[in-house]
């Protein structure tokens, strides 16, 4: 057995443990690059759920499962195990006691153009803020609808417990063959979000505001769109190891249903932040301001806000015990 080790943005001495426990396990390791890509049986991911979305943006071979690892924070859907307790579950790995589950995916042209395909969602907004935007909607070439709106999600099962959640989307199951549609915020006061089958062509187009329009692509990289994104559905899907039983536990699911509703309550500055812990992993206070442009004191009060509710807590950075860092509470 042979397994590539993945740690885009992670520090290096993690990866050296991660390939110290494996050497002493008997199972042989290399650590990927550019440049060096060697056959393997699987790959581990470091970086939590962000790592294992970035490993799948890239050109690395889809086909082979990976097995993601947290590094200090909550584990996630895509990376259930932390780096602390690997070493537990290293024969389970090497005895390939495990089980695979395949993640849909989304394949995204913007313009007529290729980028690469999501595990969460697309997401096509107005380049300012609180603009609204007009655009067209169809499915297998039907119009469904033409609205004016915030913005329009395009998420897959896995996505819709994350921003299509907070836009007012339903939780979807994550074997769920389909696909959900939310117009945000829509003028129409009778809009909803739609489900679409997996295998659906979905087409928004006539695309428009008095600012340009961008796409944001699982909540991590814009690209700027003239008139139109086209989502249907990529192959290979993602393949993710579990080693834990209760990795899909329903528990988790219902806890972020419970989530959803308080969220139509909840402050909208709450909202973004809990929105951007998603995407991006733990960050410090000041990092929440910059990326979510809002002003220090709001951010200080939301988070406030969040971690009285329980949904995110704080904890001492490892890399600088001078600095507190927030994440999203780990869902039991």
């Amino acid at each position: 057995m042979q397994i590539g080790i993945y740690g885009s943005g992670t520090t290096e001495s993690a990866a050296k443990n991660i390939k110290k426990i494996l050497d002493d396990s008997g199972i042989k390791s290399f650590t990927m690059t550019k440049s060096k890509n060697l056959q393997a049986d699987c790959i581990i991911v470091l970086g939590g759920d962000k790592g294992v979305r970035n490993y799948f943006h890239r050109t690395f071979d889809a086909t082979l499962p990976v097995l993601g690892i947290s590094e200090g924070e909550s584990s996630g859907f895509l990376a259930q195990i932390d780096l602390r307790e690997f070493s537990s579950y290293v024969n389970v790995l090497k005895k390939q006691k495990y089980t695979v589950e395949e993640i849909p995916r989304l394949g995204v042209k913007i313009d007529g153009k290729n980028v690469y395909p999501v595990l969460n969602d697309v997401a096509v907004f107005s380049s300012k803020s609180a603009m609204l935007m007009e655009h067209s909607l169809r499915v297998n070439g039907e119009e469904v609808w033409h609205d004016n709106s915030d913005g329009i999600i395009v998420s897959t099962p896995l996505g819709s417990s994350a921003y299509s959640m907070s836009a007012g989307g339903p939780v979807l199951f994550p074997d769920s063959a389909v696909f959900e549609i939310i117009s945000v915020n829509s003028l129409d006061v009778t809009r909803r979000p739609i489900i679409v089958s997996n295998d659906s062509s979905i087409e928004v187009d006539d695309i428009s505001a008095r600012v340009h329009c961008e796409a944001v692509l699982d909540g991590l990289d814009r690209y700027k769109v003239n008139n139109t994104v086209e989502c249907t559905q990529f192959f290979p899907p993602a393949k993710i190891i579990r080693l834990k039983k209760n990795s899909t536990a329903i528990s988790a699911l219902a806890k972020k249903v419970h989530l959803a509703e308080e969220l139509l309550s909840m402050p909208p500055s709450s909202k973004l932040l809990l929105k951007t812990l998603e995407y991006e992993g733990a960050l410090t206070q000041k990092d929440l301001a910059n990326k979510t442009l809002l002003p220090d004191r709001t951010v200080r009060l939301a988070l406030s806000h969040l971690l009285k509710k329980g949904y995110v807590k704080k904890k001492v950075s490892i890399r600088d015990a001078r600095q507190k860092i927030y994440e999203i509470s780990k869902i039991e």
